[in-house]
């Protein structure tokens, strides 16, 4: 570890990973003609789809953590592209539901080999993806992911 990251906070630390990770992703999957966002959308669909699931836009941004406006704009370009079909939800004609189309499915199974050679090269240094440090790394990650976080707590104090 440099010295640099030795002295950094945790917070900055988590930022220049993802960082690393996004770029990493966006170059890797650049030429099945995806980028990073693209690819979370769809590898998400990929496995929601294959436990029959068909999540509305809203679903899936919570699943992705994207922004529902972002997931939209990102599911209107995959169809033009023709790798995502959206259609109206029976149960709620506003929503729309997404699904892989098989051109999509095919290109997600690809850029998921790519992305999981990545994931590969990242965890190398903490034993491999089948590691127990790997297996702690993620566990710890998920805690994170669930710990709420509000940008304005000072706020809920003074309307009490």
């Amino acid at each position: 570890m440099s010295a640099a990251a030795e002295s950094a906070t945790a917070g900055f630390l988590v930022w220049r990973l993802s960082m690393k990770w996004r770029v990493a992703v966006d170059r890797a999957v650049a030429p099945l003609g995806l980028t990073h966002a693209q690819y979370a959308l769809m590898a998400s669909l990929y496995g929601m789809g294959r436990t029959g699931l068909r999540p509305s836009q809203r679903g899936l941004a919570d699943h992705t953590g994207l922004e529902p406006l972002y997931v939209s704009k990102l599911a209107r370009a995959l169809e033009t592209a023709g790798l995502v079909a959206r259609t109206r939800d029976p149960a709620d004609p506003r929503a729309m539901q997404l699904t892989l189309t098989e051109q999509g499915r095919d290109v997600t199974r690809r850029a998921i080999r790519v992305v999981q050679g990545l994931l590969d090269q990242l965890l190398e240094p903490l034993g491999g993806q089948d590691s127990p440090r790997a297996r702690q790394f993620t566990h710890e990650l998920a805690t994170l992911l669930d710990a709420p976080l509000d940008p304005h707590p000072e706020n809920e104090k003074e309307q009490s």
